[in-house]
């Protein structure tokens, strides 16, 4: 809407659209977006945090009852009039205490990290690969694919069932390249039902306040179309889970130009800068902790496996490695280089609180000038246990409990989040864990009830 705009100016730009409502909206720990709506005479109020709420009413905002409320202060810059109701606009805000930014917001913390790269005159870029399934309720319960033909067990890219869906993947295009996010692909993925749409880049804030925004948007408008949207990492078990591949760089904040371009000399030849090697570096350190917050549920790690796809492959990393486009790597450089993609993350993160983690350990990495080592160029999946402990390659946690783990004993986790989030974080997560690990599933039931 134009960073150039007062709150008053942008009032009338408005009302004169036809704008009714606005919603400063912020996210709770798990990104979901959360607000108040208020009308449009009110919008001044709202621009300088007016609307107040209980954290403690909310999951990863860690307050007392008795606490003074946060406020959300909306980044007029952010802001959006909803495709699918032009009467009310969106914008993306940052939680503030008595006018002092809230330490515990995920937006907040995001900021903290983007801060710390602005001092060295660098901005960081991302970009995230959209993943997630169209389905329609089934007759007598459960879920299948919009499309009613035959399954396929190599569905990757399938046109005619792309196709089938047209009705509500070209309203949410139309809608994505209204709002001026430079739709350039979609296609129908490796489960059956499962879409990809991937879209510009941005800065890491702008990026992660477009993906909150997606998700909400893509729920919206399937449900117009008779249909529900799922960012379940996981929803079927012989199917391919939807990740949110994190694509990154730096910009120098001075010329523009990108940081991770490579130069005249990459040894590597990754077609990667120097900076680009040590933010790998920095990554690979951290990312056994890293994958709690990327890859943030039980269900998550269902889809962190070599097995478990009709297709043959999971397509899913599970090493602590990096390479060239080869995606068996967690991190890649693809073709082209001058960036580096994240495999590990899926489409339930919280995209604040996964950038934020991930560029701070490749801002340790560039402090540091630190080494990644030689890249992965062979199918990392058909190494032994024995040819990865020569190479020195760790797996990446297998169930959120050792991802936790990871997290708590990473002093960058709490360096990233602060203390309160910290604590209240891990605190959640650790009794959802402990609550699935001690759920008796319907597998149990039917493999041990009577074995005995």
């Amino acid at each position: 809407m134009g960073a150039d705009l007062d709150a008053k100016a942008l009032k009338a730009r408005l009302a004169e659209q036809g704008v009714k409502f606005a919603v400063p909206s912020y996210v709770d720990m798990h990104g979901v977006p959360k607000g108040k709506i208020v009308p449009i005479s009110h919008f001044e109020k709202m621009a300088k945090g007016s609307e107040l709420y209980t954290g403690a009413a909310l999951d990863g905002v860690p307050q007392d009852i008795s606490d003074d409320e946060v406020g959300s202060v909306p980044d007029l810059a952010s802001g959006f009039v909803l495709p699918w109701d032009p009467s009310i606009a969106w914008f993306a805000s940052d939680l503030a205490i008595q006018g002092t930014p809230f330490e515990a917001c995920s937006r907040n913390i995001l900021n903290r990290v983007m801060a710390s790269y602005a001092e060295l005159g660098y901005q960081p870029q991302l970009g995230i690969e959209a993943e997630f399934y169209v389905l329609k309720d089934a007759p007598g319960g459960g879920y299948a694919p919009v499309s009613d033909r035959p399954h396929l067990d190599k569905a990757a890219y399938d046109a005619v069932r792309l196709l089938d869906n047209m009705g509500w993947m070209g309203e949410l295009v139309d809608a994505m390249n209204a709002l001026g996010w430079g739709v350039y692909s979609f296609d129908h993925e490796d489960g059956i039902g499962q879409f990809e749409v991937d879209f510009n880049y941005f800065d890491a804030r702008t990026m992660a306040d477009r993906y909150v925004f997606l998700r909400m948007m893509v729920h919206e408008i399937a449900r117009r179309h008779g249909h529900f949207s799922s960012f379940m990492p996981k929803p079927f078990q012989d199917r391919a889970g939807s990740g949110a591949h994190y694509n990154m760089s730096l910009k120098s904040l001075e010329t523009g130009a990108n940081l991770f371009q490579a130069g005249d000399e990459d040894p590597r030849k990754l077609k990667l800068g120097t900076l680009g090697y040590h933010f790998i570096a920095g990554v690979l350190r951290h990312l056994p902790a890293i994958c709690a917050v990327i890859a943030p549920t039980v269900n998550s790690y269902k889809r962190l496996t070599l097995e478990g796809s009709a297709s043959g492959t999971t397509w899913a990393p599970v090493f602590v490695c990096y390479g060239d486009n080869n995606r068996t790597n967690s991190l890649r450089v693809p073709d082209g280089g001058g960036r580096v993609e994240l495999r590990v993350p899926d489409s339930a993160c919280n995209p604040y609180l996964g950038a934020a983690m991930v560029f701070a350990a490749g801002l340790e990495g560039i402090r540091e000038k630190a080494d990644p080592g030689e890249p992965h160029h062979e199918n990392m999946y058909f190494k032994t246990p024995a040819q990865l402990a020569a190479l020195n390659v760790r797996k990446l946690p297998s169930s959120l409990g050792s991802a936790l783990d990871a997290f708590e004993a990473d002093p960058l986790s709490r360096a990233v989040f602060g203390d309160a989030m910290f604590d209240s974080w891990l605190s959640y997560k650790l009794a959802e864990w402990s609550a699935f690990s001690s759920h008796v599933t319907d597998w149990e039931k039917g493999r041990y009830l009577k074995m005995f």
